[in-house]
C-alpha cells in the first residue's frame, strides 16, 4: 500500500463520497475511483459499498480506516520532526515546477538562495498543479509553483507571475483572423482548441474554458487525463491548420515558419502562477527563496 492510496481512502470515508473527496484531493473522480478499486484488489477485501447516497464503509474498511489514520499521522509527524532539523536551512529544498514556467523567473531566486544558504540542495520536479498540491500535503514537496491558489489556511501563497495569453495558429490563417489589436477569440470558432486535462489544474481549467465558451467556442471532448500539453503537441496540432493553442508572449519554444503567435484582442485570458508552501513551515532557506522569487518578478 502507498501513502497516497491511504490518503485517498481516508478522504472518501471522511467526505462520504467520491465526488467530494476528489475535490478535496484535487484529482478527478475516475482517477480516485481507480485508486480505491486498486487498493481493494491489493488487499483482497471490499472496503466501501457505493450507493446513490454516497459510500458506506464495510467492516474491513472500518478496520483499515483506523490503521490508515494512524499511519498517516505518524508519517506527517515524522515529516514535521525532520523539518525542524532542517528548519534554519540545509538539506534538500524540494520544488515543484509546472510546464511553461517563464524563463528567467527561477534563475535569480536560485542564485540568491545558493549564496545565502550554500548548504541547501535544490531538487526540482515537473508536476501539474494537482500533483504538486498532493505532494505538498504528503510532505513530498517543500514549495510549489501552481496555476491556482489553494483555499484555506493550510498553505501560504504569493502571486509571482501574471501572463496574458495569446494564440498560436497556422501562419496562413493568422493574417485572415487578426484584427488591429490581435485575433478575437470568437474568430477561432472553426478551430479545435488544443487543451490540457482538467485533472491537472481544475480551477484554472474551469476559469479558462468558461471564457472560451463565453466567446462561442465549442471545445469538444476534454483532453485525456495524464496527457501532458508539451510544446511539440501544441505545434503539431496547430500546424495542421485545424487547431489553435494558447501561449504567452515570448513563449520559450522556437516557432516554425508555418506557426504564428498573435495576441488575443482585449487580452481576455490571464494565466497566474503562485508560489505555495505549507503555512507552518519555519525553514529560513524556503523563506529566502520565496522572497527572492518575489523580487525576481518583472514589473
Amino acid at each position: 500500500m502507498e501513502l497516497r492510496e491511504l490518503r485517498a481512502f481516508v478522504a472518501v470515508v471522511e467526505e462520504g463520497g467520491l465526488s467530494a473527496a476528489a475535490r478535496r484531493l484535487h484529482v478527478s473522480q475516475p482517477a480516485l475511483s481507480q485508486t480505491i478499486s486498486g487498493l481493494e484488489r491489493q488487499l483482497g477485501v471490499r472496503l466501501l459499498v457505493r450507493g446513490s447516497s454516497g459510500v458506506k464503509v464495510t467492516e474491513a474498511g472500518t478496520a483499515l480506516l483506523g490503521e490508515a489514520r494512524a499511519v498517516l499521522a505518524r508519517h506527517d509527524r515524522a515529516v514535521r520532526v525532520m523539518a525542524g532539523y532542517a528548519g534554519p536551512g540545509g538539506g534538500a529544498l524540494r520544488i515543484g515546477i509546472p510546464l511553461e514556467l517563464p524563463s528567467g523567473l527561477l534563475d535569480p531566486a536560485l542564485a540568491e538562495l545558493a549564496e545565502a544558504h550554500p548548504e541547501t540542495r535544490v531538487q526540482a520536479r515537473h508536476l501539474s498543479t494537482a500533483e504538486q498540491l498532493a505532494a505538498l500535503r504528503a510532505g513530498e514537496l517543500d514549495v510549489g509553483l501552481l496555476r491556482e491558489r489553494p483555499a484555506g489556511p493550510e498553505f501560504d501563497a504569493l502571486l509571482v507571475v501574471r501572463e496574458e495569453l495569446g494564440v498560436l495558429v497556422a501562419t496562413a490563417q493568422a493574417a485572415e483572423l487578426a484584427g488591429p489589436r490581435g485575433i478575437p477569440l470568437d474568430a477561432l470558432g472553426t478551430l479545435r482548441w488544443v487543451g490540457f486535462p482538467r485533472a491537472g489544474s481544475p480551477v484554472w481549467y474551469d476559469e479558462l474554458t468558461a471564457v472560451l465558451r463565453g466567446h462561442g467556442l465549442d471545445l469538444g471532448p476534454e483532453a485525456p487525463e495524464g496527457q501532458a500539453l508539451i510544446a511539440d503537441v501544441k505545434l503539431a496540432a496547430v500546424a495542421s491548420g485545424q487547431a489553435f493553442a494558447l501561449a504567452p508572449r515570448g513563449w520559450q519554444q522556437p516557432l516554425p515558419d508555418h506557426v504564428t503567435w498573435s495576441p488575443l484582442a482585449g487580452a481576455p485570458l490571464v494565466r497566474r502562477t503562485w508560489v505555495v508552501w505549507p503555512a507552518d513551515s519555519r525553514r529560513r532557506d524556503l523563506g529566502r527563496f520565496v522572497a527572492a522569487l518575489d523580487r525576481s518578478v518583472p514589473e
